[in-house]
């Protein structure tokens, strides 16, 4: 694994790069030589870093014989923190300047980076891309997955409060999202002792401008009528249900986009062990794209 920064198009700083390769020898970060294949980027969701992201970016790289590379949103790691005008158009600019600087022209992308991703799609920016329960705003479908009682919570410092929050408005946790508040804070408590409960709680206030912005930027069918690049979203058979009826509404009206059940699978489904998730998205990523389809020049 390669660890390497790419600058930001608004001059906030630096976003942290992790590049994985097929071959034993590495190249340098960013080079765009006519030798290499062309790279995926991996845009990981709402709570965690592109650590977690790792073992599926090693196996797509892998199976690709591509380079892949994951980075870690604003907020997060050695990556610049969320300005204050932050909003779509931040994590946009941010997913483009991180394709430019790696030389790669597909994305896959998880939960919230579905979201960026699709929004960068509108513009013919990427040449193929798969999204996993993308969380996608569509005519309002998910302002009543909002919860005001998560920013009040946040701003209070109530974590564990906030946590809960989060967890039953989305749903994102499985059969225990539809526990008690009261409950879901006691085991915010408790997941707070391993590192990946600390460092989720830690990231917490990165998710109320983020669910904000997803919610700014709620859109209709015909704000996706210009897609071209040809998309394959996927979603998990026991993820919550609002990610697969967006996909299909998507796919139904817009020719370049097609929808699946992946069975078996909930919504952190990128992040947990296997290669059968990554088998089939290197599956769609190694299909030519159609004359006249999107692609970087």
């Amino acid at each position: 694994m390669e660890t390497w920064t790419v600058e930001t198009d608004d001059g906030g700083g630096q976003l942290e790069v992790h590049t994985f390769r097929p071959a034993a020898e590495a190249s340098i970060p960013g080079s765009k030589a006519a030798t290499e294949p062309s790279g995926v980027v991996i845009v990981h969701g709402t709570l965690v870093t592109d650590s977690l992201y790792w073992p599926f970016a090693r196996n797509l790289s892998t199976l690709l014989g591509r380079p892949v590379h994951c980075y870690n949103r604003r907020g997060r790691g050695r990556s610049a923190p969320q300005p204050a005008d932050y909003s779509a158009e931040t994590e946009t600019s941010d997913l483009l300047a991180v394709m430019a600087g790696t030389g790669s022209v597909d994305v896959v992308a998880h939960s919230f980076g579905g979201f960026v991703s699709l929004q960068a799609a509108r513009d013919g920016q990427i040449r193929r891309l798969v999204t996993y329960d993308a969380a996608v705003s569509l005519s309002g479908n998910l302002h009543e997955r909002w919860r005001p009682e998560l920013e009040a919570a946040v701003t209070a410092g109530q974590l564990d409060h906030a946590w809960a929050h989060l967890v039953q408005g989305l749903a994102t946790a499985g059969p225990i999202s539809y526990l008690p508040l009261s409950a879901l804070r006691v085991l915010s408590i408790l997941s707070a002792r391993t590192r990946l409960g600390f460092e989720m709680r830690g990231l917490l206030p990165t998710a109320v401008p983020e669910m904000r912005a997803v919610l700014q930027a709620d859109a209709h069918l015909h704000d996706f009528a210009a897609v071209t690049t040809p998309t394959l979203m996927l979603s998990g058979g026991w993820s919550p249900r609002y990610f697969a009826e967006t996909g299909r509404t998507l796919a139904a009206a817009i020719p370049a986009i097609e929808f699946s059940i992946v069975p078996l699978q909930f919504h952190e489904g990128p992040l947990r062990p296997g290669k059968r998730l990554a088998v089939r998205i290197a599956g769609f990523l190694s299909e030519e794209t159609p004359a006249g389809r999107a692609h970087l020049g």
